[in-house]
């Protein structure tokens, strides 16, 4: 070989290392997972465990977060890995989390993007958000002090936002001296309180997220526990079969036209497959036409699934404009100006009846108004309480008149479809 041939060699190399890298990040599923539960039992400071074990923090990083340990630390000389994702000056103030925060990891099996949501009352309608696309929620609960009135707040509202897959996390079980008879009693007053909650998937995991036990490694101070780490089970939980298995619906965020040859329908699946030659229906007027292609951002494709952004073409030239739900002409959704839907209220300003408000369903609006409250919801009894207006953080079920029908499916189906803003 030539020097030429080894120079060329030698610089192709790190190339297919990087695209090999590249393509494999890409194969990974992704997990989104929110932490919650009530204040001070430990969710910063678990997603900062996780951030610190899975060696994702820069090294500038680590010393800013051991600088500011020493100002605004709670752990005397240690460095408080709540800071990580604690970044708001008031939050470090006061010790507390406010505003959701988003973290990305990754480990060799599955990525990550992680909502730390906030523990105090006020800011309960900060948790929905998080809660609102998250996959499983990690309940926090302090092993001292067992489950809170904000501890059945949240698994309330991850059970009504249709999280399916929760991990209670007794934390700070070095504090009762890794009992686990304290462990089993938390453990059973959950189970019992959660059982009308249709979680598909509990587990509940004895940790110290300060000191790392049973959160990235297993802790040899805790014997009897032969369950799996936090991590395992984040790596290792089943998602998204529920919505492939679900009817083809697709909410047309953007009509594609670069020129007069070409008209495709863009936005990400939402749930079910599609293959080229199936017959599709606009819902809300009733037109169908079949699939004539598919493109990814890999090129054209026969079959694309639940998650994949696309565009689509039809075979027949129908009118079809931004907002529109392209679905399974043999499945088709609900279309209707009236409905009926459980409300988080996250206004300072009640909700009043008869007021006109904007409604945001993916990507179409119309003007709404709430009818009647039929009633509202306690969510430390979850008694049903009425109610003629709706105050900041309540839940309500209500009845809704739309300016316009609009398609969608049942939450419990479709997150996406069924859910507005």
């Amino acid at each position: 070989m030539s020097s030429t041939d080894t120079s060329t060699a030698t610089s192709t190399a790190p190339q297919e290392a990087v695209t090999d890298y590249i393509l494999a990040q890409e194969q990974k599923d992704q997990l989104r997972f929110l932490t919650c539960g009530s204040v001070d039992d430990g969710k910063s400071t678990l997603i900062g465990r996780l951030l610190f074990d899975t060696k994702l923090i820069f090294e500038d990083q680590l010393a800013s977060l051991e600088k500011d340990s020493r100002k605004h630390g709670t752990v005397g000389e240690d460095i408080d890995l709540a800071l990580l994702v604690d970044g708001l000056e008031a939050e470090r103030e006061q010790g507390i989390t406010i505003d959701v925060a988003y973290r990305f990891f990754a480990t060799d099996k599955r990525k990550f993007i992680v909502a730390d949501t906030p523990g105090h009352e006020q800011y309960t309608r900060n948790m929905a958000t998080g809660a609102s696309t998250a996959d499983l929620a990690v309940l926090l609960v302090d092993a001292r002090h067992g489950l809170m009135v904000q501890t059945r707040r949240h698994a309330f509202i991850a059970s009504l936002l249709g999280i399916r897959h929760v991990v209670l996390a007794v934390n700070k079980i070095d504090l009762v001296d890794f009992s686990e008879e304290r462990f089993n009693e938390i453990k059973s007053d959950f189970e019992t309180f959660a059982a009308g909650f249709d979680f598909e998937s509990l587990e509940a995991i004895p940790m110290s997220a300060r000191y790392g036990d049973n959160v990235t490694g297993r802790s040899e101070k805790m014997g009897w526990y032969n369950g799996p780490t936090l991590l395992e089970h984040l790596e290792g939980v089943q998602i998204g079969e529920h919505e492939l298995a679900q009817p083809f619906r697709l909410p047309v965020q953007w009509v594609n036209r670069p020129n007069l040859d070409f008209r495709g329908y863009s936005g990400t699946i939402a749930a079910g497959s599609v293959q080229v030659g199936d017959e599709l229906v606009v819902s809300a007027s009733g037109k169908t036409s079949k699939v004539d292609q598919i493109l990814t951002p890999q090129g054209e494709a026969r079959l694309a699934r639940a998650g994949e952004a696309v565009t689509i073409t039809l075979e027949d030239e129908i009118d079809i404009s931004r907002g529109d739900l392209l679905a399974a002409a043999g499945s088709r959704p609900d279309v209707a100006d009236q409905m009926a839907a459980h409300l988080i209220w996250m206004a300072e300003d009640a909700l009043m009846p008869g007021r006109s408000y904007i409604m945001k369903m993916g990507a179409k609006t119309v003007t709404a108004t709430v009818t009647e409250i039929k009633h509202k919801i306690n969510v430390n009894s979850f008694e049903h309480v009425a109610g003629k207006q709706l105050e900041l953080n309540e839940i309500a079920f209500c009845n809704l008149a739309l300016a316009a029908p609009v398609a969608f499916d049942p939450y419990e189906a479709n997150r996406t479809t069924g859910s507005f803003i």
